[in-house]
């Protein structure tokens, strides 16, 4: 793609993403960060938090996930959290800067009922407060996309992980079709679409570069990118993986941006083993959003005085609400 060539496109080969990959890693930030201040305000990042409103006990065995019950990881199981729990974490969030607020339970699908009629009445409220709401409730049906709408639902999360090749190594109790069709019921109930991927499964950068190439080719792009880096979790099958490579983590931020110019590309888990100076890194390529807050569902995220202190040396300044 040209450097002066700004419009949105839906048409990315695989070859077409390679070649971007395998840019001098300087030209390659360039080349994002012009995109990236052709359509974002280039020192303003999201503050986001993510809060579990029901925690463990998930049937699937996503090998990075301490909430699948297949796995001892230690994680104390909890029930779905009451709407005024939920409201007073929300609040707080709001006070500490935050703009969106997310929510994610522990479901192989959403269920029918009570309690998705609670969590209903949560993005209800969320919403009543300011904030944008966002979801991570598993499976979707249709019908169920619509009522979240309803109810105000901003974003609706389900990420694709991984390249389809690399799927069937970290999951086998769901299809990569199977997240296809959730996005599509998002979609088609006018919900926002947030859908990214984890880095550091052991996956190969072609898996990598195949993900973002699968992103890209959605028309539209969803309007929420998370990139995660791999949380080891002690008890997890990939517990012993290494760290991923911090210009490689980079370069792949850089390369999300490019493909998806008007999309929030979101610096995800796995903030803790990341140096500031590749926080920077990821910042200069494109990313404009983090999660804050102490805990990210049920693994570590930086503080909020680690954050701020963050914010003051590289010169950022949080997103006002839209």
């Amino acid at each position: 793609m040209p450097q002066d060539d700004l419009t949105p496109r839906y048409n990315w080969t695989l070859e077409d993403v390679d070649s971007l990959y395998a840019r001098p890693f300087s030209d390659l930030i360039f080349h994002a960060q012009t995109v990236h201040r052709a359509f974002h305000q280039p020192n303003a990042v999201q503050k986001c938090t993510l809060l579990s409103i029901k925690t463990g006990g998930c049937p699937e065995d996503c090998a990075y996930c301490p909430q699948s019950a297949r796995y001892d990881t230690g994680l104390s199981r909890t029930k779905l959290l009451e709407v005024d729990e939920v409201l007073a974490a929300a609040a707080t969030a709001k006070e500490n800067g935050s703009t969106r607020f997310c929510m994610g339970a522990a479901w192989r699908s959403a269920p029918d009922g009570a309690q998705f009629e609670r969590v209903l009445e949560m993005v209800r409220g969320v919403r009543a407060l300011g904030l944008e709401a966002c979801c991570t409730l598993g499976m979707l049906g249709a019908d169920q996309a619509a009522a979240l709408k309803s109810a105000g639902l901003t974003a609706y999360n389900h990420n694709l992980d991984s390249s389809e090749e690399f799927y069937a190594e970290i999951i086998t109790t769901r299809t990569y079709q199977d997240r296809i069709d959730t996005l599509q019921h998002v979609r088609k109930a006018g919900i926002t679409v947030c859908c990214g991927g984890i880095l550091g499964m052991g996956e190969s950068v072609p898996d990598r570069l195949k993900m973002l190439r699968t992103l890209a080719t959605f028309n539209p792009h969803p309007e929420s990118v998370p990139i995660n880096a791999l949380v080891r979790v002690p008890g997890t099958p990939l517990s012993g993986r290494p760290t991923i490579d911090p210009i490689e983590f980079a370069r792949t931020i850089a390369v999300a941006r490019i493909l998806m110019p008007q999309s929030m590309v979101r610096l995800s888990a796995g903030r803790t083993q990341m140096s500031v100076e590749l926080q920077a890194l990821c910042f200069l390529a494109g990313a404009n959003s983090i999660f804050a807050g102490e805990q990210l569902l049920t693994t570590p995220n930086p503080g909020q005085d680690h954050d701020q202190a963050m914010f003051r040396t590289l010169g950022l300044e949080a997103l006002d609400p839209v």
